[in-house]
């Protein structure tokens, strides 16, 4: 089947259910009108459309492979990535300083949907990256972000972030990475990591790991760990990729989906020692390594819009093709979709998929007005209201995107049981991301005990009464006659 970029729906969705069109009444966004806006989109979708989504099936089928510690991409994937890094998009969101481009987040989450319908393999390695700019960004010295930004930015480097441990998954408090003091303000990394998502590939010149480990005199548990910067390849005094570091992957996962993207297993420091150079400071690397989780836990929510909406497609797609059965209207056989269970089905994956984008969308306008608003309350109120939208925005979107791929591979009949459809691919490819970057049940936590108590409840309470106010409009539109009595909020 082939991809069709839903630019006029993210356009829609981003001015009208997500508050951008508002935002920029408002003035939030005046150097990017609607007609700019539509255009990066439109471009964004050309991209995707014919360089990444014809990778999909052949990146599934063939796999990255491991050979003497190191990792191949699927054949076009080196390609296609380094077309997409020199066109400019791995710098969207970053700061124009660093060679970036300083575009709003809404953009960036719009991309970042694009890239991971075509291919959410594909996506993966840019997400990873955005996060460790993110990360160097608010936390770097000024040295390391000289010397790594503009390579992470312009996509010459990519980026990683290292915390799963074969004890350690969700537990950070349980690693056992350690870190030692090399008296030249540098560091060495020892330990293992597993999970370790493009840890190793061909398609840049180095890789840059962020990484989490302990150093001796660090107390227990998180507030223990430090985050840390180790290269693939030590920049030379010029900033190129100079001598190999004493990282290493040593395995890659058989997985169930996403087939293309390399999960790896790397060592640091087996040869004597990692590297690495402290990013922030010393105990304090959760809450720098939280930064990049942050961005990472919105981007696997446009993962799980992504592939509902590639499922939706789909299955709209063979309903209208596939005959089977008699209908009103039909002559012989009618198009399945004309059977009222199969229209219930691609009518709910159209449903949640909307309501999926919405929510990972509003999340990034807020994003955007506490980076723009000059007003401290206005600010400090949108990023509370985007850390509370950001949790649900992970787990409502990556439930999305596994419900409705299973819808998908449903509407195909036994057609989508088997490989040659590719309907099951996409329930494959969707089953990871409600566990990266923090389980959904820790999703949950984390808005029960920290973001719904902000202010006092206050933001909650706000944003619950700003939905009544949309259904009791609705609502009141649907059935005129009965205005104000059509709904009961």
């Amino acid at each position: 089947m082939t991809y069709r970029a839903p630019v006029d729906d993210i356009l829609f969705t981003l001015d009208h259910a997500a508050g951008l069109a508002a935002a920029r009444e408002q003035g939030l966004y005046d150097a990017l009108d609607r007609e700019t806006f539509a255009a990066i989109l439109a471009e964004a979708g050309g991209f995707a459309e014919d360089v990444i989504a014809p990778l999909l099936r052949s990146g599934d089928r063939h796999g990255a492979r491991f050979a003497d510690g190191a990792v191949t991409t699927p054949p076009g994937f080196k390609e296609a990535y380094r077309d997409w890094a020199a066109a400019g998009w791995n710098g969207v969101l970053a700061d124009e300083a660093w060679g970036g481009q300083g575009l709003p987040a809404a953009l960036w989450a719009a991309t970042t949907e694009l890239w991971a319908s075509a291919s959410i393999a594909f996506g993966l390695c840019p997400m990873l990256t955005q996060g460790a700019i993110e990360a160097l960004q608010s936390h770097g010295s000024d040295e390391l972000k000289a010397l790594y930004l503009p390579k992470l930015v312009s996509g010459e480097w990519t980026g990683t972030m290292n915390l799963t441990e074969p004890q350690a998954g969700s537990d950070l408090a349980l690693l056992r990475a350690r870190a030692e003091r090399a008296g030249d303000g540098t560091y060495r990394l020892f330990g293992q990591k597993i999970f370790i998502t493009y840890g190793e590939h061909d398609a840049s010149d180095n890789i840059v790991h962020l990484v989490l480990a302990r150093l001796p005199d660090a107390p227990e548990g998180t507030r223990g760990i430090s985050l840390f910067l180790a290269p693939k390849f030590i920049p030379d005094a010029e900033g190129r990729p100079g001598a190999r570091n004493d990282v290493a992957c040593v395995g890659v996962e058989e997985k169930l989906g996403i087939h293309a993207s390399p999960t790896c297993t790397m060592a640091f420091g087996d040869a004597g020692g990692a590297v690495a150079y402290l990013v922030g400071e010393e105990h304090r690397g959760l809450a720098c390594m939280f930064t990049m989780m942050n961005n990472a836990r919105l981007g696997v929510g446009l993962e799980g819009v992504a592939v509902a909406e590639r499922a939706t497609q789909q299955a709209l797609a063979f309903a209208a093709e596939r005959r089977q059965g008699r209908a009103p209207g039909y002559e012989g056989a009618a198009p399945i979709a004309a059977h009222p269970d199969v229209r219930r089905m691609l009518l709910t994956m159209r449903a949640q998929t909307a309501a999926a984008r919405a929510i990972c969308y509003r999340a990034a306008v807020e994003i955007d007005r506490a980076r723009a608003t000059a007003d401290a309350d206005e600010a400090r109120a949108a990023t509370e209201r985007a850390s509370l939208l950001i949790p649900i925005a992970k787990a409502f979107s990556t439930d999305t995107g596994c419900e409705v791929a299973s819808l998908g591979v449903q509407v195909h009949g036994g057609m989508g049981f088997i490989e040659e459809t590719g309907a099951a691919q996409l329930l494959r490819d969707a089953r990871i991301t409600p566990i990266y970057e923090g389980t959904n049940g820790i999703q949950a936590i984390d808005l029960v005990t920290r973001k719904l108590p902000q202010s006092g409840g206050a933001i909650v309470a706000s944003e619950i009464e700003r939905l009544r106010a949309s259904a009791r409009r609705l609502a009141e539109d649907n059935a005129p006659a009965l205005g104000a009595a059509a709904v009961r909020l």
